[in-house]
This record gives structure tokens, C-alpha cells and sequence, in this order.
């Protein structure tokens, strides 16, 4: 859906694009299921970040408190990249993989389903 100014011919400054985050670029990562979280966190990375280290380092720190994080079996969880079907390759740079400013991540671990089951 498109956004309209209520003033004609708006112009305004974008101050979310990337040359603004100093090298850095904002990945958005989801726990689908698990409403400890509302939304999906905001991670301001470099680009040639591994995925490993998304994983195991930035996203750690914001799904930590979750108690089922320390259950997750990688090796079953399911990845979706910007809606669409994603196999995570832990050892190459985000970039690489398609991973850019503003994409969003969202996982999903088929074995857990939030808090005392509240993600069924």
C-alpha cells in the first residue's frame, strides 16, 4: 500500500537508508510463534557478517530471554527470507546470500511453540 503526503508535493528525507548506518545495514529477524516478542528485532550489521554470526552472537542477544531459545534445534528450524523459502549458509557473508539493508528474517522451530505452548 502506498503511502500519500497530505501536503502536495511532499518531499521528505529518507533517513533510513544504508549510507546512514556507517557501514552497517538493518536486518530484521522473527521468531515466528513465540509472542514473548512482538515484533521482529532491528539488527544493524555489516553486510559480510556470517550467518553463523547473526545467529549465534546478534540474534542471541535479543531472543535470549525467551525460554525456549536454549532448545532450538537448528538442524530443524525452517527460514523464510523477505516471504520466501530460505536455507541459511552459516559460513557465508549475509550479502552474499541475498541478505541486504532492510531484509527481514523469520525462523520458525517446528518442536517448540512459545511460551507453555502460547504460539499454537
Amino acid at each position: 500500500m502506498p503511502v500519500h503526503a497530505y501536503t502536495p508535493n511532499y518531499t521528505g528525507v529518507v533517513r533510513d537508508r544504508v549510507e546512514n548506518f556507517h557501514g552497517n545495514q538493518i536486518v530484521y529477524a522473527g521468531w515466528d510463534h513465540h509472542l514473548m516478542f512482538c515484533a521482529a528485532f532491528a539488527f544493524p550489521v555489516p553486510p559480510t557478517m556470517t550467518f553463523r554470526q547473526l545467529r549465534d552472537e546478534v540474534m542471541a542477544e535479543g531472543f535470549e530471554p525467551h525460554p525456549e531459545w536454549p532448545q532450538i534445534d537448528w538442524a530443524h528450524t525452517t527460514w523464510l527470507l523477505n516471504g520466501e523459502s530460505f536455507v541459511p549458509q552459516l559460513d557465508v557473508a549475509l550479502i552474499d546470500q541475498g541478505i541486504d539493508h532492510k531484509s527481514l528474517l523469520r525462523f520458525q522451530t517446528p518442536d517448540l511453540k512459545g511460551f507453555q505452548d502460547a504460539g499454537v
